[in-house]
């Protein structure tokens, strides 16, 4: 794959309510720091080489970046670096962030936000980002409770014009229900990737029966989640991988993107070439046969 000549237009696009995103886009998790996500230990990332990869993305054709305000190393966050390295933003460009969770400046995890702390979240999302509103904001949360009162929080803001459209990360299919009864959810992310079970993938083809993207986390992370992608791949993976002449996390992001039309990647890196590489998956397109010996591996939980 000549992954420096194909950009995320080959991925096919989707719309999040009125705004059109390439399939391919970006996460923001891994950018400021090397290493593994939140480690408290974890070592700030260059900031020329975080704006570089940013702006390398833009040019690669994504215009889907997907961040947070609690994504942050001692020294950099991943909101501020986005906004030295894209601001003016380009016209097409989504950003997508989550509020729910909390860190305080330690890098110290904070219990996840009452709908009352939720508009703050949100405040200093927009103030990081330099912008006026938010493109897409989701509601990360843990647990089965009802999310009534703080996805009604977030809809109030929607309706005030601070956001434009909402999302759901980490949730049931009981919570999209839910949500959609207070306000219109366009998009789902849940982490998801090759051994799904089939109670996650009867989720994911539920967002698509609805219209309502499908935003897997960890796709090629796996087990390795905020360390990142792992060597323990599984023979098939490697197999398929070695046949095609691309690197096993170039196979289970294809397999993710062959899930549906409705189905958004965010692969995220600091490192040029492996962002050459996960942008050029847009163009790969599997066999049924490669489909069918991929879509047999159980042995992950996603």
């Amino acid at each position: 794959m000549t992954s420096q000549t194909i950009t995320a237009a080959a991925s096919g696009t989707w719309k999040l309510g009125d705004l059109t995103v390439n399939r391919i886009g970006f996460g923001a998790m891994r950018l400021p720091q090397h290493g593994e996500a939140f480690a408290a230990d974890a070592v700030p990332r260059d900031r020329d080489q975080a704006i570089g990869v940013l702006r390398r993305t833009v040019e690669l054709g994504v215009n889907h970046i997907d961040t947070a305000a609690f994504y942050f190393s001692s020294l950099r966050s991943a909101n501020e670096l986005i906004n030295q390295a894209l601001a003016p933003y380009p016209d097409d460009l989504v950003i997508a962030t989550k509020v729910g969770p909390g860190r305080d400046p330690s890098g110290r995890w904070l219990p996840h936000a009452t709908p009352e702390q939720l508009r703050g979240q949100v405040e200093e999302n927009l103030r990081q980002l330099g912008r006026d509103h938010l493109d897409v904001v989701n509601l990360r949360i843990v647990g089965t409770d009802s999310i009534a009162e703080r996805f009604g929080a977030l809809a109030e803001l929607r309706e005030a014009g601070l956001i434009r459209h909402l999302g759901l990360s980490n949730v049931r299919p009981h919570h999209l229900a839910e949500a959609r009864t207070i306000a219109p959810v366009v998009c789902v992310q849940n982490m998801y990737g090759i051994g799904a079970s089939p109670e996650h993938k009867e989720f994911l083809h539920l967002c698509g029966e609805q219209r309502i993207a499908f935003v897997p986390f960890y796709s090629i992370a796996g087990a390795g989640r905020t360390a990142g992608a792992t060597t323990d791949q599984s023979p098939e993976v490697h197999a398929v991988a070695h046949a095609r002449g691309v690197s096993a996390a170039q196979i289970r992001l294809a397999w993710t993107l062959h899930q549906g039309p409705h189905v958004l990647a965010i692969p995220g890196t600091g490192d040029l070439d492996h962002l050459a590489q996960n942008v050029a998956v847009g163009s790969l397109r599997l066999s049924e046969e490669e489909l069918a010996v991929l879509d047999s591996l159980h042995h992950e939980t996603a």
